[in-house]
């Protein structure tokens, strides 16, 4: 039965078979192969329940967030302001590259949306300065990862709701991984261009008094944090009205900008509307996809294979980290998380880690899965927004922040309050 459903999985996908159709079909088939009941039958109650989550209405404003920061120029006077602060170490503005999208990560929850917003800024600097390419688009496609990890996120949303986790407590976790990956972004970019300083590109002229009036500039993003991760923690809003308060905390920003018109608030809906539209099919259809699963034995069947091995708890979770990134290479991320959580999460729960603790670890394997290939996203994202050369640029100037996210994945499992001890202080 696992043999059959991957291999159906990924001819679906090789013959580009949009993912939530994918999924879809896949259950449909499962249903008509391994089940004598008409599974489908209750599809409606399935979406109908799946979609009706309040929570959920957290996933079109974060993204609404994103758009209008992209739209009013702010995350350009970021990236200028971080490349001010950040352009003297070895590897001048790549480090720009992560340190803004860490900053945008804080505001938007979205690693597509982080990657492009920066990628557009940044591109440019290649040749301008002299960059090795590879590794320039590598640290773009990487550093727009940490969108998913550093709080608010839209998969720590999505994970909160399928494992009843609480969201505040996910995002409180998120935080120090998430800087210190992002530190082992930039210490890798640091090392390569020590050792290799033609790597590193030609430096940006600057002095003291830019640096210190670029700072307002950081204020915009660090407004919206503390709006929306300082309403949550105050006990002033959910996650759902904090995500509300950042659109308008945005909104007035954009106003105070200038950039505010009809034009730009209809560019930032359609790319809205597109973004939530494909993330809620592919949501709805994993769900189906889940239900029949389950019905057909398959999440009991492979809990109790996986359990029935014997190998541990450090063992059992080395080999949950390999069937991740093998899933990776072929299926997108927030289908993977929904797809995977209901027949892992009990085994990891079981073995005695923390749901908190394994929300944050998933997040990262689903970061490595971003930008691995085949179907990493925000490989794609990076070569659309490039226009030009081959995908093998950005494939190869990424796969080393793969080996970051797999040292901090080692971090989080010999130290775990990495993740866990800001939550315990904060809330107890």
């Amino acid at each position: 039965m696992l043999a059959s459903a991957l291999v159906m999985l990924i001819v679906l996908l090789a013959i580009s078979v949009p993912i939530a159709a994918a999924m879809g079909v896949l259950g449909l088939a499962l249903n008509q192969f391994f089940s004598s009941m008409p599974l489908y039958l209750a599809m409606g109650e399935i979406l109908w329940n799946s979609s009706s989550e309040y929570i959920l209405i957290a996933i079109p404003l974060f993204i609404m967030l994103g758009e209008i920061l992209l739209r009013s120029g702010i995350a350009e006077r970021v990236y200028a302001a971080m490349a001010q602060w950040l352009s003297w170490l070895p590897g001048g503005l790549m480090h720009a590259n992560v340190g803004t999208c860490a900053m945008f990560a804080a505001t938007s929850g979205s690693s597509v949306a982080t990657a492009a917003t920066v990628g557009v800024v940044a591109l440019p600097q290649i040749k301008r300065r002299k960059y090795d390419e590879r590794l320039f688009l590598g640290t773009l496609a990487a550093g727009g990862t940490l969108g998913i990890l550093v709080p608010p996120s839209i998969n720590f949303i999505l994970y909160g709701l399928l494992t009843n986790t609480s969201v505040p407590r996910l995002y409180l976790a998120g935080m120090v991984p998430g800087l210190l990956l992002a530190s082992l972004f930039m210490v890798y970019v640091f090392v390569a261009c020590l050792a290799k300083p033609s790597m590193g590109g030609t430096p940006i002229e600057t002095s003291w008094r830019q640096r210190i009036y670029a700072l307002k500039d950081l204020i915009a993003p660090l407004f919206i944090f503390l709006i929306v991760v300082g309403s949550i923690y105050a006990g002033w809003a959910t996650p759902t009205e904090a995500a509300s308060l950042g659109v308008l905390a945005a909104l007035l920003l954009a106003a105070l900008e200038r950039t505010l018109s009809f034009a730009m608030m209809r560019a930032v809906l359609e790319g809205t509307m597109r973004t939530t539209a494909m993330i809620m099919l592919i949501i709805l259809a994993a769900q189906f996809l889940n239900f029949v699963l389950a019905s057909i034995g398959f999440t009991d069947g492979m809990g109790k294979m996986i359990e029935g091995l014997g190998l541990g708890k450090y063992g059992t979770m080395l080999l949950i980290i390999a069937f991740y990134l093998a899933l990776g290479c072929f299926m997108e991320t927030i289908s993977m998380m929904i797809l995977t959580t209901p027949f892992i999460f009990p085994i990891v729960t079981n073995l005695g880690w923390d749901p908190i603790w394994w929300g944050i670890a998933l997040t990262v394997l689903i970061e490595a899965a971003l930008i691995t290939p085949p179907v990493g996203l925000n490989l794609y994202v990076v070569q659309g927004m490039r226009e030009r050369g081959p995908i093998g640029d950005v494939i190869w100037g990424a796969l080393p922040f793969v080996v970051a996210m797999m040292f901090l994945i080692g971090l989080l499992m010999a130290y775990p309050d990495l993740a866990l001890a800001l939550p315990k202080l904060v809330m107890g």
